[in-house]
């Protein structure tokens, strides 16, 4: 049952069955303890993660590499390095899978010093990488904006160790060069690949564009990508943004009318957030909530307090040819803002605020998250369908 849950994507419920497995008496082992820690991953239940772990611990559930893996992932993916670090150190017998999953663990969240230092760590150790190695320390070197030792990784690991470059290896080259705004390197990793560059590949190029805004290179791209991948709504968005900041307001319609043509809806915004033990979920431009008029009141005082301390509304990504004013509003009700809200609600100065959120966090929701973590005195971790964010003092990691 609580297998089936997890290959759903219901992880709450998941943890439910959990909770009257042990209600029962029912001796659990090791699968499912990895199950378990599995369904925290994905809710980014950082708390009901602890008491699993504590639960294996206090069980005599055999840590072996397969379940160590399983917590360290689950410490990483819901925001707590430290003590993933702790149990990946603690493994008597490091296995190559152990080693990638701490490795790719700290590269989500931006520590690239530290993915490199591992990855020297375990050659000295004498364990080989591998191709999923490359991905995660390139990964790392992207979001820490290491560009030349991000080459000079890639460059070393191919040579020693013979492995082919795959799709993804080039993939994250072009992320690699596209994040520190060198679009000429990444086209050229492009044009040299020895195979057609998937829509992965592309999308890569296609996100550095948006990023740096370059409008021309941007849309030819953009094109590509979405006749390669006609039902991702994501693509169609990224696109209309792009336009969208350069006021081409009839090319956004046309946008917009393919999606309609097509089908593709945009998905809805969703931002989780754990208080206390409980998690509660918030979606963009609803809520249904018991303390729903708190939050939405906490939302209004909060954009209002960080206004008056210089955050002012970042608009480009509203798709709306509406005045300044009003494309303000929208971005109020943002399925984060909402979790923030109630977090400032149920929490205190100083404590930490952790959210995960199924979309891209956009540049308005950025850029007020590291006032509220300034204004508010909170450390507020923002986990995102790419990377981690760690928001303290008014700053992003």
């Amino acid at each position: 049952m609580m297998s089936g849950y997890v290959k759903a994507g219901r992880f709450l419920d998941a943890l439910e069955v959990f909770d009257e497995m042990r209600a029962r008496g029912v001796e659990g082992n090791g699968f499912v303890a990895a199950t378990a820690a599995v369904a925290c991953t994905g809710a980014g239940a950082l708390a009901r993660g602890r008491e699993v772990h504590c639960w294996m611990e206090r069980t005599g559930v055999v840590m072996d590499e397969r379940l160590a893996t399983a917590v360290v992932d689950m410490y990483c993916k819901c925001g707590c390095v430290e003590e993933a670090r702790r149990v990946f150190e603690a493994l008597p017998d490091k296995g190559l899978t152990s080693w990638n999953c701490m490795i790719g663990g700290i590269a989500v969240h931006g520590r690239g010093e530290d993915a490199v230092e591992l990855l020297g760590r375990m050659e000295r150790e004498g364990v080989a990488p591998d191709d999923v190695t490359l991905v995660n320390v390139l990964t790392a070197c992207a979001h820490a904006g290491m560009v030349g030792e991000g080459r000079r990784c890639f460059d070393h690991i191919v040579r020693r160790y013979g492995i082919e470059p795959k799709m993804e290896h080039y993939g994250c080259m072009v992320d690699l060069y596209g994040r520190a705004g060198q679009l000429g390197e990444a086209k050229k990793v492009i044009d040299d690949m020895p195979m057609e560059p998937d829509v992965g590949v592309l999308g890569a190029l296609f996100g550095a564009c948006r990023i740096h805004g370059d409008v021309d290179l941007g849309e030819a791209i953009g094109w590509r990508v979405i006749e390669l991948d006609p039902q991702n709504s994501g693509r169609y968005v990224l696109l209309a943004n792009l336009l969208a900041t350069a006021g081409r307001w009839e090319d956004v319609a046309r946008v917009r009318r393919l999606m309609d043509e097509r089908n593709v809806s945009k998905e809805a915004g969703r931002s989780v957030i754990e208080v206390d033990g409980e998690v509660c979920e918030f979606q963009c431009g609803s809520l249904c909530h018991p303390q729903a008029e708190e939050v939405y009141a906490m939302a209004r005082d909060m954009m209002m307090r960080i206004g008056a301390e210089g955050y002012v509304p970042d608009t480009r990504d509203v798709l709306h040819d509406i005045a300044e004013e009003e494309k303000e509003t929208p971005l109020l009700y943002h399925s984060e803002k909402l979790a923030i809200a109630f977090g400032l609600l149920r929490t205190r100065p100083r404590d930490t605020m952790r959210i995960t959120k199924n979309l891209r966090v956009c540049r308005d929701c950025h850029e007020a998250t590291k006032f509220v973590s300034r204004v508010f005195k909170r450390d507020i971790v923002v986990r995102d369908r790419n990377r981690f964010h760690h928001f303290k003092d008014g700053k992003c990691s």
